[in-house]
């Protein structure tokens, strides 16, 4: 280990974090990029956290501030700033990654691209193992057409599912699977069909049912919609199909089919004390995820817990517990969803938990509120105070929201900004024009405010409940990428996502998930088994 790096911070070298991966000890490596160069090229375990964003995010992402914190970029100059505010915020165990992304790359260290990429290669890494059934889009097309005993269950988050789905196809979001099947499907000849967007979900929510030991045949759909899309067969948009009710019977049964399977898995149960001793344990790090669908999270909650929906907490481990080497427990209130997604975790080298009696004491409720440092002192102006001053002599309004909000609907007039570059926005700016700073509900601004006078000399403000409280007034919105002073390099274009990616984006995520297992030998550090 080298003494101190840029901004003074010590530096922890390739091997050194190699190790900690592959000695199971914790270790968070933050990428501290925007997602777009994020994308591009990392490490396995690597997580996205974009310096921009820190304060919005780190605080539930990284919640034990004694947590040992790697954080790199690829030369722009983020990492030594990024660890500054990790420091500031009160994290005491922050590290460079010596020569950043090169050095890794320098040191012939595995790098792999896109995002969620622990998740996608375990799931290659599933169907390599278990064989996983799958079945054509052409042949699950003629299915449906002609009648067939099938059903087809979408195993996406519901706002995907109406974006574009399977004709026919019913939303079930894949922690969700194994609870409701049996009800869904309570005919044992009926072929049950698993999809996602491309491979990921639909194997993983395929396995599931075969692994809980579901009477009907299953398959995953090959490739998803992806596959759908490439073969020529059209999509339904804007579906509403849902999953009903579980009835007793069938529950029982699920119950017992995923606690059995959670044992072969190595996960355990822990009660409440035990759990308790954990949340004051300052030598390791405790996630508690509530793995129920949203709406049943916003009903009642234990305190403590975050909503993390199985099959997405499964999907976005590198999103939802950054910290490789965590404990981690799930809860429910039906003994299926929390064991079924504790198995997956477990087997993707995680210590996983299941806490009983999920649901007895005092619940909170409400949506998930992320936990953020307090806002520092910044000079406000409402909605309504902008609105006047705009029509007037007017003001450089800078919007540090994201590209595709931006893009989505805007203050009039305002200038977008990655807040990273926050440097370029007097090239926007009139010598006496007031500044205004917004962001979605004007959170992010305020924590930008500080640099942002530094950077221009003057005190800008801060647009009081953000472009949420302008529109929510009524007021009308720019639509479009009309004044940006940074690249949109804060979003990556996921091939899967959407109906007009080209073919070739589509084809290539695809050919790049298959060579996903070979890539997780060559790097070695995974501890991924399947069961």
């Amino acid at each position: 280990m080298t003494e101190t790096g840029p901004a003074g911070f010590r530096q922890r070298s390739v091997t050194e974090v190699r190790a900690d991966l592959l000695e199971r000890r914790e270790v968070a490596l933050l990428d501290v990029r925007e997602e777009g160069p994020f994308a591009l090229a990392h490490p396995l375990f690597a997580a996205s956290l974009p310096l921009g964003r820190i304060e919005l995010e780190v605080l539930d992402r990284v919640p034990r501030l004694t947590a040992p914190i790697v954080v790199y970029d690829d030369g722009e100059g983020l990492a030594g700033r990024a660890a500054a505010r990790l420091t500031a915020l009160g994290y005491s165990d922050v590290a460079l990654l010596e020569g950043g992304l090169s050095g890794w790359r320098a040191q012939g260290a595995e790098l792999f691209r896109d995002v969620n990429v622990p998740s996608k290669a375990f799931g290659e890494l599933v169907e390599a193992r278990r064989h996983t059934p799958s079945i054509g889009p052409e042949e699950l097309d003629a299915k449906v057409r002609a009648g067939a005993n099938v059903i087809v269950l979408d195993a996406r988050r519901f706002e995907e599912y109406q974006t574009m789905s399977i004709p026919s196809a019913t939303s079930v979001p894949g922690g969700e699977l194994v609870l409701r099947v049996r009800d869904l499907a309570p005919d044992p000849a009926t072929l049950v069909v698993v999809n996602c967007a491309g491979r990921t979900r639909s194997i993983i929510g395929a396995q599931s049912l075969v692994n809980a030991g579901v009477p009907n045949a299953v398959a995953a759909l090959r490739n998803g919609t992806i596959g759908w899309t490439l073969a020529g067969l059209p999509l339904d948009q804007g579906r509403t199909r849902r999953f009903g009710a579980v009835s007793p019977p069938m529950l029982e049964a699920s119950r017992t089919a995923a606690r059995d399977i959670a044992e072969r898995a190595g996960v355990r149960r822990v009660d409440r004390g035990t759990l308790e001793a954990w949340s004051n344990d300052a030598a390791r790090t405790l996630y508690r995820f509530d793995v129920r669908t949203p709406g049943e999270y916003e009903t009642g909650h234990l305190r403590g817990f975050r909503s993390a929906p199985g099959g997405q907490l499964v999907q976005e481990t590198d999103v939802f517990a950054p910290v490789r080497g965590a404990r981690l427990v799930l809860a429910d209130d039906d003994g299926v969803r929390a064991h079924m997604a504790a198995s997956w975790l477990a087997q993707m080298g995680w210590d996983a938990f299941v806490l009983e009696e999920s649901t007895a004491g005092d619940l909170d409720r409400g949506a998930f509120q992320p936990q953020r440092p307090p806002l520092p002192d910044a000079a406000r102006i409402r909605p309504e105070e902008l609105a006047r001053l705009a029509a007037g002599d007017g003001a450089t309004l800078i919007d540090f929201g994201p590209s595709r909000q931006y893009e989505a609907g805007h203050v009039p007039g305002a200038w977008w900004v990655l807040r990273s570059q926050a440097e370029k926005i007097p090239l926007a700016a009139g010598p006496e024009r007031p500044i205004v700073l917004i962001s979605p509900d004007g959170d992010l601004a305020a924590y930008a405010a500080g640099e942002v006078g530094a950077i221009t000399g003057h005190r800008p403000l801060v647009l009081d409940g953000g472009s949420a409280a302008w529109a929510a007034g009524g007021r009308p919105l720019e639509r479009g990428p009309t004044r940006q002073l940074s690249p949109a390099i804060d979003a990556y274009q996921r091939p899967y996502e959407g109906t007009d990616n080209p073919r070739e984006a589509m084809q290539g995520y695809l050919d790049w998930e298959f060579g996903l297992v070979a890539q997780l030998e060559r790097d070695g550090s995974h501890h991924f088994r399947v069961v």
